[in-house]
């Protein structure tokens, strides 16, 4: 491990070696920037083709929106992985580190946002509906914001720096932090936190009450797999995706912060590990467009059913509840 680029991984200043392993990432990434871009630009143009202005399809759309500002990085990460140097000057040691940080927490708290939206459309139908349309564009740019803000000590505190390497490898430029040890780790566990523990907290409880909910209506004779059913397991889909792309990233981040012996390893393992990490949060911007596509497809699929009257909820025991609200508005 080593801090010098401490947040996009991959970008291992440490030695002049890898250079068979760096050339692999650049293609592999190179391929991820083309399909990803590809993707999301496809997934807005469905999202926007689908003419709707729920809070669903403006999540959808800064969902892609974040992914695509994460794949623009990848160019960088190439070029200093074959150059082995940041030509970039130190605005893009500040830009292009604080955009990773910042569409990362944009992705997971966007997708915590549509779960709590689509729990309270179960539980709360009535409420939530106008609620979500009046609220989500606030609700985004607060998101954005707040995403900034947890982004905006990275920008402040790293620089760009000349170092002389041994061996003859001669003078390089880096992007390092100018915090001590114990800050960083400080600002990592608080990173961890943000964008893994409690993200993971909130969405793990939501959809536990939901399964539970659910796995009731089907003993009492439910719904089955209802078009709205499948919006809740899609959005649990790339919650699960986020997480198993970038938990092994943050594992490798945090292990010798808190275990510096565990993270020596040899120069080639470390090099083809940080390369592995890279390509994993990559990838996830990589898969979303799917996900996304399919996503806005089975909403599609809901509001028609739910027009056409034949679903309008989850549970019997909340179809009895809504009609006695109906009856108690209607004074019959």
């Amino acid at each position: 491990f080593d801090p010098n680029i401490p947040i996009l991984a991959g970008c291992n200043g440490s030695s002049s070696e890898g250079g068979e392993s760096a050339a692999a990432l650049g293609v592999v990434l190179s391929l991820m920037c083309v399909t990803g871009v590809a993707g999301n630009l496809y997934a807005l143009a469905v999202v926007r083709a689908s003419a709707s202005a729920s809070s669903l399809h403006v999540h959808l759309i800064n969902l892609a929106l974040a992914d695509l500002l994460y794949l623009l990085t990848a160019p960088f990460i190439v070029h200093n992985g074959l150059v082995k140097d940041w030509p970039f000057g130190e605005a893009g040691c500040r830009i292009l580190l604080s955009l990773d940080l910042l569409t990362m927490h944009a992705s997971i708290f966007l997708l915590t946002l549509m779960s709590c939206e689509r729990y309270t459309a179960v539980v709360y139908p009535f409420q939530a509906a106008s609620r979500a349309r009046r609220c989500s564009r606030t609700l985004v740019i607060a998101v954005w914001l707040l995403s900034f803000a947890l982004a905006l000590p990275m920008m402040v505190m790293i620089h760009q720096e000349e170092r002389t390497m041994g061996n003859g490898a001669g003078v390089r430029r880096l992007c390092s932090p100018t915090w001590s040890e114990k800050q960083y780790r400080v600002y990592l566990s608080i990173l961890f936190g943000t964008s893994i523990v409690a993200p993971g907290i909130v969405i793990g409880s939501l959809y536990w009450c939901l399964a539970r909910s659910y796995w009731l209506s089907q003993t009492r004779g439910g719904l089955g797999r209802s078009p709205k059913n499948r919006v809740f397991l899609l959005i649990l889909v790339i919650v699960l995706a986020f997480w198993a792309c970038y938990l092994p990233f943050w594992i490798w981040q945090l292990l010798p912060l808190y275990c510096p012996s565990a993270a020596h390893l040899p120069i080639h393992t470390e090099i083809s590990v940080n390369h592995l990490v890279t390509c994993l949060t990559y990838g996830n911007s990589c898969i979303n467009p799917f996900l996304y596509t399919l996503l806005t497809r089975n909403y599609r699929e809901y509001l028609r059913s739910h027009q056409r009257g034949a679903s309008w909820g989850f549970l019997p025991c909340l179809q009895s509840r809504n009609g006695s609200q109906r009856e108690r508005a209607t004074g019959t």
